[in-house]
């Protein structure tokens, strides 16, 4: 998919993963996506956490319902379960709708060349 074929972002890319935590688990490779309701990057854009390259891979659409404990882990997080509890105390006013539509970022630690 081109970036033509993508709507216009809803926020920039520097906000795609701002918890230290989640910080952490990109920074040790145990974190290679992250999920929002909004587009923060386009494939091939880049950003930096704590002074290291990252470069979005893909930026799909997904229900969020489809998650699988795969998917939790590339998240960052060991299980569905503990994703999605602690989704749900991070935005106290939300439900979880398993229709509800994210885009999901993949991403990598961008290669020197």
């Amino acid at each position: 998919m081109t970036v033509n074929a993508y709507p216009e972002k809803t926020c920039e890319i520097d906000r795609l993963i701002r918890h230290p935590k989640l910080v952490e688990a990109a920074l040790s490779g145990r974190k290679t996506q992250q999920r929002r309701d909004g587009l923060y990057a386009y494939p091939g854009e880049t950003f930096s956490l704590e002074g290291v390259e990252f470069v979005v891979t893909s930026v799909e659409r997904q229900k969020i319902g489809e998650m699988t404990d795969r998917d939790a882990q590339a998240e960052g997080y060991p299980s569905m379960a503990m994703y999605k509890d602690l989704i749900l105390k991070m935005h106290a006013s939300m439900e979880w709708n398993d229709e509800g539509l994210v885009w999901v970022h993949s991403f990598m630690r961008r290669q020197l060349e």
